[in-house]
């Protein structure tokens, strides 16, 4: 059985199930209470773990917060990447904006998260670097997408050049979420966002994305 590896597969197949368990409680923990309020063991509690499962993943819980803010940001840059791969050099805006509001992750709990995240990292430089990675991501994949139309489709003038549009496009995203954060409604978000972000990438002159009758927060 050692020979041929079989039961260190098993190892670390049962290794990672903890460690996903670990962050899906983590999740769970730092949204209801928020980073800085919360002890290993009641994390480890919520994954019904030990403490000695908890250390075999994780030094600190610093870093198992890093890793869960990285898990989730790296779902979010593959998720608009994705929306955003497919089409050819032709941009039809409002449907490429309902592509990528459609697989958003707007999800008040990430968002708790997302926000302690941002408030840590606006106090460690060697944090921010993290958060900044991610944001960098996200501004890439809209800005090859819009790249790719260039010639084919215009970019508002008042956006300046495809890395000023994607910069405008995040922009536009944290207020959205901002909002959602104080209404909890997700929903009017989408739609909203969905709007907006035609709105700025046609100097609103297309057609609006779809809204589902809802109008912009107040």
């Amino acid at each position: 059985m050692t020979a041929n590896g079989d039961a260190p597969q098993r190892v670390t197949r049962r290794r990672g199930q903890t460690r996903a368990r670990l962050l899906a409680a983590a999740f769970t923990v730092f949204a209801a209470k928020g980073f800085g309020r919360v002890s290993i063991e009641e994390v480890c509690e919520a994954a019904g773990f030990s403490r000695g499962a908890f250390y075999s993943n994780f030094a600190t819980l610093d870093e198992l917060f890093f890793a869960l803010y990285r898990e989730r940001a790296d779902l979010i840059a593959r998720q608009v990447a994705d929306a955003l791969a497919g089409d050819g050099p032709d941009l039809d805006v409002p449907a490429s904006v309902d592509r990528v509001t459609d697989v958003l992750l707007l999800d008040v709990d990430w968002l708790l998260v997302k926000t302690d995240f941002l408030v840590h990292a606006a106090r460690d430089p060697g944090v921010a670097g993290l958060l900044l990675d991610h944001r960098t991501r996200l501004r890439q994949a809209i800005a090859d997408r819009l790249l790719r139309a260039r010639g084919h489709t215009p970019i508002p003038a008042v956006l300046g050049d495809v890395d000023g549009a994607a910069h405008a496009v995040v922009a536009a995203y944290d207020g959205v979420t901002v909002q959602l954060l104080l209404d909890r409604d997700v929903d009017r978000a989408r739609a909203w966002l969905g709007q907006l972000l035609t709105a700025l990438l046609t100097d609103g002159s297309a057609h609006p994305a779809r809204t589902n009758g809802t109008t912009h927060p107040v």
